[in-house]
């Protein structure tokens, strides 16, 4: 995969969920000439708040996602804001045809989405729709499709019957690590203590585990679902 002058499409869940699942990879990428765009389905929030808390939680998650935004170097992004954990209320169709729209907008060459097994509804429901609203037709321009783990989401699905995360796609992250684990930070309501998977040990313990499967001290794996010339 080139990594310059690229056009990028980062398709996510929850605002936060391209921090923890591909930060490294989008800091390396941002810093190469590449066009990087992001967009978040739910607001991340609502899920577990009550409705009095609600309004100020929402202000503040759009704040930390501005903040993680700069520190990756997402050119740009945009919230679709449907309630969180409830995707699977929404018509499928519906989600498609967003993504379709960006798609058609932004021209990506490469799209960063969720593995499919994850334990979270709306991590699957939006792999089920990038797939279906990138379908291979002709004069499609997306060349690269990639799927990212998601901390404390993807390894905690111990269903049997679900296919685990099994990344065949590796980037080197020693360089870029420290914006990966910043932006993770910016979302201080999603940083816990170690032995959390989504504390800051656990991010690092994750980039060195993915790391020495490859021979490189610090990566970030994923699944690589399409490719093309």
């Amino acid at each position: 995969m080139d990594i310059t002058k690229n056009t990028i499409l980062i398709i996510a869940a929850h605002p936060d969920d391209d921090a923890f699942g591909c930060g490294g990879t989008i800091a390396k990428l941002s810093k190469n000439k590449n066009n990087i765009y992001a967009i978040y389905f739910t607001d991340g929030v609502s899920a577990r708040l009550n409705q009095k808390d609600l309004k100020k939680n929402l202000i503040q998650r759009r704040l930390n996602t501005s903040t993680a935004a700069k520190i990756l170097g997402i050119k740009n992004y945009s919230f679709c804001s449907y309630p969180d954990n409830k995707l699977d209320s929404i018509p499928l169709l519906e989600i498609v045809q967003r993504i379709e729209q960006e798609i058609k907008v932004i021209k990506p060459d490469i799209i960063f989405t969720h593995f499919g097994n994850d334990l979270n509804i709306d991590h699957k429901i939006i792999n089920q729709a990038v797939i279906t609203a990138t379908r291979p037709k002709p004069k499609n321009k997306v060349k690269n499709i990639l799927l990212f783990e998601t901390v404390s989401n993807t390894e905690w699905n111990f269903s049997g019957d679900k296919t685990s995360f099994s990344p065949n796609y590796f980037v080197d992250i020693s360089k870029t690590i420290d914006k990966k684990i910043r932006a993770a930070k910016s979302y201080k309501k999603e940083i816990f203590s170690w032995p959390h998977p989504r504390s800051v040990k656990g991010i690092k313990i994750m980039a060195m585990f993915r790391g020495q499967s490859v021979g490189l001290k610090l990566a970030e794996g994923f699944q690589l679902l399409r490719a093309s010339d």
